[in-house]
């Protein structure tokens, strides 16, 4: 077990608005994949309450517990209705609104003055391996300023504390529940075409997090 590559893909539980949060669908799916190419892969999975404290009390226990070489994270983005592949994380916290535990935040950073923090040029390799299965993906430099860009600033801080030594976030959009009326020419992309492309860039993850552990060997 130890010699197994090690993965950690998250997602977030329901929110107001969201009451079915379709990352959770998706990371089981993922989290349950068999092929050849993650045979010496060791893949978990985890869901984080959408609340500030959640966030800070389970994403160190969670890394210390797995360990993972890469961390491959997903977050709802309701009003985008294509995949988004953030590049950043910004030094901000809504103060509009509530987490799922009804917190606000009291400041609008998260650390200081600090600027933003990118995730690496291994982004743009996970945008074409995303594109490669055919839905729509695009770039993003904007998480936003609620759970998912927070979610991303700490883990991006873990990465540089030593951590996993990749880390990346993912937006997808809401799906279409049965009976749901979606806006006119709205895009619709189905759970089978979320899970190809999260599929394809957890292959992307595993490649580039093997290829950095043997550099470190070497």
């Amino acid at each position: 077990m130890s010699d197994k590559l090690r993965v950690l893909i998250t997602g977030f539980g329901p929110f107001p608005g969201a009451p079915h949060n379709p990352t959770q669908p998706l990371v089981a799916r993922l989290a349950q994949l068999r092929r050849p190419a993650l045979d010496d892969v060791a893949v978990s999975s985890h869901i984080f309450p959408v609340t500030y404290a959640a966030v800070d009390r389970q994403l160190p226990d969670v890394l210390a517990k797995v360990k993972p070489d890469a961390l491959l994270m997903f977050g709802l983005a309701a009003r985008t209705p294509y995949l988004r592949i953030e590049t950043r994380a910004r030094n901000a916290v809504t103060m509009l609104w509530p987490d799922a535990a009804n917190t606000r935040s009291s400041k609008r950073g998260i650390a200081g003055h600090a600027d933003a923090m990118t995730f690496g040029p291994h982004t743009a390799r996970l945008l074409r391996a995303a594109r490669l299965t055919g839905i729509d993906a695009r770039s993003s430099r904007d998480a936003g300023a609620y759970l998912c860009n927070y979610l991303s600033w700490r883990a991006i801080e873990n990465v540089k504390a030593g951590g996993p030594q990749l880390a990346a976030f993912i937006h997808i959009p809401l799906l279409a529940r049965s009976g749901a009326v979606r806006r006119k020419g709205a895009a619709l992309i189905t759970l089978e075409e979320l899970v190809d492309a999260g599929e394809a860039m957890l292959m992307e993850m595993v490649q580039l997090a093997r290829k950095a552990r043997n550099t470190q060997v070497s």
